[in-house]
């Protein structure tokens, strides 16, 4: 299979088995998902979805949860983990959008990176599922398998992502990356991971992988 082909193989796939594509993380606006995928940092999205309306009860908008103290947020969202830096964060991003955006989210993916706590694939998240702006957020699944179908060489997530908007229509993105984490998750996890079930890698996956995969099976 020539390169091309394994892509649209890829794609294929992906579209037929995931032809509706839920978003992970509970939200109703801009506002929540940014939130949401904050406090997901080394966390599930089961929890996550756990916490939030818990959160957002008391505050669903900056103007809200800056009335909460650093603390009172942090003891909400304690179960996700990491909750000092996030809940600082969560503060500190709403009093900027108060201040800078009239509270609103901004569009711009560079206005979002300006935020505390909010990294590119943060802000990735939200441009692409708040607003449909074409992105390619890379999470640890998308990582894992795109190194897996040898479609990056998988040194670190930029050169992941780089790999990914330059193999992928842009047009598809935004659903693409969704998709993957699904797969992902369903059929390529890390751990536990089944090869007879995971179409993709079985038919176009990097040869190297394959073979330790086999060789694993034989020792076990």
């Amino acid at each position: 299979m020539t390169k091309a082909e394994k892509i649209a193989f890829t794609i294929k796939t992906l579209q037929e088995l995931y032809p509706e594509i839920p978003v992970p993380l509970d939200h109703k606006d801009p506002y929540t998902l940014l939130i949401a995928v904050l406090m997901s940092a080394q966390s599930t999205d089961v929890r996550v979805n756990k916490i939030t309306p818990l959160l957002f009860a008391k505050a669903d908008n900056p103007y809200d949860m800056v009335k909460l103290s650093v603390d009172e947020i942090r003891e909400i969202i304690k179960p996700v983990g990491l909750s000092p830096m996030k809940a600082k964060g969560i503060h500190g991003l709403s009093q900027i959008l108060i201040d800078k955006h009239e509270g609103e989210v901004p569009q711009e993916l560079e206005h979002l990176e300006e935020l505390p706590a909010v990294g590119h694939k943060t802000a990735s998240v939200v441009i692409s599922q708040a607003f449909g702006i074409p992105a390619f957020p890379v999470d640890t699944h998308i990582h894992r398998l795109l190194y897996r179908w040898g479609f990056t060489n998988g040194k670190n997530v930029v050169q992941t992502e780089k790999d990914a908007k330059r193999l992928f229509p842009k047009e598809i993105w935004n659903d693409l990356h969704l998709q993957i984490i699904w797969y992902g998750r369903e059929y390529s996890p890390a751990r536990g991971w089944d090869l007879e079930k995971d179409i993709i890698t079985k038919t176009i996956g990097r040869k190297t992988v394959l073979n330790e995969y086999y060789k694993k099976k034989k020792t076990r």
